[in-house]
């Protein structure tokens, strides 16, 4: 499993609801507002073997009220 965060900027007005739909959809192990130019960040387990830019496309960056996301990948805890 890689540790992958994801930061999110919403169209304005629609961070909670952004957010109460990424928590259903179960894919965030933590989920933050952030201040910044993002208003939320993410951190999800993806396994090793999935296409992690896929997993994106098709389970955060297609959430209603989502403009963009910044995708940072992790190598190694410390």
């Amino acid at each position: 499993m890689r540790a992958v965060f994801v930061q999110v900027q919403c169209h304005p007005g629609k961070t909670y609801e952004v957010a109460d739909a990424i928590f259903e959809r179960e894919i965030a192990s933590e989920l933050y507002s952030t201040s910044g130019d993002y208003d939320l960040l993410m951190k999800l387990y993806i396994d090793d073997s999935v296409d992690i830019g896929k997993f994106i496309d098709e389970n955060v960056a297609n959430v209603p009220g989502i403009f963009r996301t910044l995708t940072t990948l992790t190598f190694k805890a410390f």
